[in-house]
């Protein structure tokens, strides 16, 4: 670079540092407009990067084996590997480093980890979650990002409720304001659980809707429970005539011989008395004593439900 050149260069950083370029902004003047639009591109204004944003080798990545989701649809993963290889990743996934195994561990997006596989794709776009991460809430972060973005199966689902509620020591009422569900949803769904392994395996599969199996738990037979849930797959009844068979079901006494279901208008009162206090339950009709034991669970919730809710207005 010649002597000109050079004196010119510097004319013009002279130039550059008297017009404010290269100066660091000073405090806004009170009533005066700064004109940031200048300085800063508009795409860029109220942006912040994420210093946990990294493309990571697809081999580098491995599932978190207590994942909810045991099962993983092929022909919806292979939709999903068709919409990476032609759109690409639109989402990242969310990992953790796991030390003792060498490899980043899946928290949320192992469909898209899976798909990404089957699309021949190199690395995926992750955020990487600093710090460790407790069971309970770990669990917790899978199964929202499982219902959010493709449904559990329903059985499946209401294993992942009972291990959330498991790890947390939480009643139903809880993991419901927790999730953001309703509680007669998370009610509905782990007595999924009480039926027999052949009337899960019909939910499973399609061939029983889990609203309706859920109204054949109210039976309290095992035995009539599986043979009203095959006259519903074979006769295709609806929840309402389900309603009414598991109505008309007759119960069993603790010999195993069936006894008539109660059908007496009357009311029924239980009184129960425990160590500290006498429980009253009382109906304006006739019930057994599972619908007594149904309403003795409501209550729990619902007390467990207020006494958390003072504990916070108090705090």
């Amino acid at each position: 670079m010649g002597k000109l050149d050079e004196l010119r260069r510097k004319a013009l950083d002279n130039i550059d540092e008297s017009m404010g370029a290269n100066r660091a902004p000073s405090a806004a003047i009170p009533g005066v407009l700064v004109p940031t639009a200048r300085s800063v591109p508009a795409r860029l204004v109220g942006l912040t990067r994420s210093q946990n944003a990294a493309e990571i080798p697809i081999a580098r990545i491995a599932p978190d084996p207590d994942q909810p989701r045991e099962e993983f649809d092929e022909e919806s993963l292979q939709r999903l590997a068709d919409s990476l290889k032609a759109r690409g990743q639109l989402q990242p996934v969310r990992v953790r480093w796991d030390e003792g195994r060498g490899v980043y561990v899946l928290i949320c997006g192992e469909r898209r980890w899976r798909a990404a596989g089957l699309a021949g794709l190199a690395t995926l776009s992750c955020v990487i979650h600093d710090g460790p991460v407790e069971a309970g809430e770990l669990l917790a972060l899978q199964l929202i990002e499982n219902c959010v973005r493709e449904d559990l199966k329903p059985v499946e689902q209401a294993r992942a409720f009972r291990a959330l509620m498991d790890r947390n020591e939480w009643s139903g009422n809880q993991l419901a304001r927790s999730l953001g569900i309703p509680q007669p949803s998370v009610v509905r769904a782990l007595a999924l659980l009480d039926l027999p392994p052949t009337i899960q395996e019909k939910v499973e599969q399609g061939t029983l809707a889990p609203a309706t199996a859920y109204e054949i738990s109210k039976v309290d037979d095992r035995v009539d429970q599986e043979a009203l849930a095959d006259r519903v797959v074979k006769d295709g009844l609806t929840r309402t005539e389900t309603i009414e068979a598991v109505r008309q079901t007759p119960r069993r006494s603790g010999n195993g011989k069936s006894r008539t279901a109660v059908k007496s208008k009357k009311p029924t009162v239980r009184v129960i008395r425990t160590s500290m206090a006498k429980v009253t339950v009382e109906f304006k009709r006739a019930v057994g004593e599972e619908e007594i034991l149904a309403a003795l669970r409501e209550a729990v919730s619902r007390l467990e439900g207020s006494v958390q809710n003072d504990g916070q207005v108090a705090a």
